[in-house]
């Protein structure tokens, strides 16, 4: 009974092995496909592996290369600073840093020494406030005596300033004593000069004198005499005081003081000049700053020196014209203008040198004062005349507020002399 039964269960129909033995190679077929694909899948993973293997590989060299030149250059900005670090310390100025709202932020030892510690987060605009200015609002003098000079710089794209301080005490020093050493040599040519210039006027006195000695002299010619005799000593006394007021130029004080006064008094002191001659006189205003920092009293003796030159050459008749003006509004421009016979090219080079004159009562010396009275107020003054078109002298003034006087107490008094006396 169980051989049969095993019998039975082995055998199966003939279509049914067929049936079993295709699907049996279908799964292997697709088990071999399967395979294939997880192959080429494997391949190109190992492909993309390793080319990820060598851009991997090729960016660590890129940032290794990129990190070693950025340590180069920040080790090289290191020293640099280092450097810049190491030469603030050892310059013999002062430097500070300010920052757009105007307060230091950094400065260097010397800095620190010249304005007094602690210097950081102060108000820049203080600092200056409390040292004196001299000369000019970018030199201040120092609590110790010591006179600084001040160099603004901005700091690029950033807001703020850096100031440079430089001291200037000896350079100021050996300045003075150039400018003394020039004054003796001009004050050694005045005198040489002037002995020349006098010795003429001195023999003409002494001869007068003479004359006056004679007990045989009538009253009219005694009196001729004295008056000729009276004549050459103003003469003299003329040559005397300009050189005085030549030599004494260079220490012009300065104070504020206003336009619209100095033409008044110019036209008050001028008027005696007129008197007797058809001559129109005319003084016009124009600047719009009323206020000067200057020296009025030799500014004024200058214009009167100028007003009574035009006067001469006219001779009596035609007209004078001064006007104040402001064409730009860092300066002050007087010009002293007249329609008389004009002056010649050659005239005009010579005419601010000391002692020339045309005139055989000048001196020589009036348009050599205005010279130098108006390049202490930092000024300058020139001439434009044509023969037979009339004369005009310019004087260009700087319009400084809150400037200083220049060293020295000279009121200015010694070149207003005005008329005859201050004419070449």
């Amino acid at each position: 009974m169980s051989v049969k039964d095993c019998r039975s269960t082995s055998w199966a129909p003939p279509h049914r092995v067929e049936k079993c033995s295709d699907q049996a190679f279908d799964n292997a077929q697709r088990l071999q496909d399967a395979f294939q694909v997880f192959n080429a899948l494997s391949e190109n993973l190992t492909r993309s592996y390793l080319d990820l293997e060598a851009q991997v590989a090729r960016l660590s060299e890129e940032l290794a290369a990129a990190r070693s030149e950025k340590l180069k250059t920040l080790a090289e900005k290191e020293r640099l600073a280092n450097r810049l670090q190491l030469l603030l310390k050892t310059l013999p100025g002062g430097v500070v840093v300010i920052d757009g709202r105007g307060f230091v932020i950094e400065h260097n030892p010397v800095a620190g020494l010249f304005l007094g510690e602690p210097l950081l987060g102060r108000n820049w605009r203080d600092v200056l406030d409390s040292l004196p200015i001299v000369e000019n609002p970018h030199q201040r003098r120092l609590p110790g005596g010591k006179t600084i000079s001040l160099t603004l710089s901005p700091l690029g794209d950033e807001p703020g300033q850096i100031v440079l301080l430089t001291d200037v005490t000896e350079m100021r020093s050996l300045q003075e004593w150039a400018d003394h050493q020039r004054r003796l040599s001009a004050l050694g040519e005045m005198v040489a000069s002037l002995a020349h210039q006098v010795r003429t006027p001195l023999a003409a006195a002494l001869l007068y004198a003479s004359h006056l000695a004679k007990s045989d002299l009538d009253v009219s010619h005694r009196s001729k005499f004295a008056a000729k005799l009276t004549e050459r000593l103003h003469h003299l006394e003329r040559q005397v005081n300009d050189m005085l007021a030549f030599a004494r130029l260079g220490t012009l004080s300065k104070e504020r003081f206003s336009i619209g006064d100095l033409l008044t008094k110019l036209a008050e002191n001028c008027e005696p000049l007129m008197q007797g001659k058809a001559i129109g006189f005319t003084v016009i205003n124009r600047s719009c700053d009323d206020g000067l920092l200057g020296n009025g009293d030799a500014l004024l003796g200058v214009l009167i020196n100028l007003v009574g030159n035009a006067v001469e050459a006219l001779g009596g008749e035609g007209n004078i014209c001064v006007v104040a003006d402001q064409p730009e509004s860092r300066y002050l421009d007087i010009s002293v203008s007249d329609d008389g016979p004009g002056i010649s090219e050659d005239i005009r080079e010579r005419i601010f040198e000391p002692f020339f004159t045309t005139r055989c009562n000048g001196t020589g010396l009036g348009l050599a004062i205005a010279d130098y009275v108006v390049k202490a107020h930092f000024g300058r003054i020139w001439c434009e005349s044509e023969p037979g078109l009339g004369t005009t002298f310019r004087i260009r003034l700087p319009l400084c507020p809150g400037g200083t006087p220049l060293p020295g107490n000279f009121s200015g008094r010694a070149v207003f002399m005005g008329g005859d006396d201050a004419a070449n």
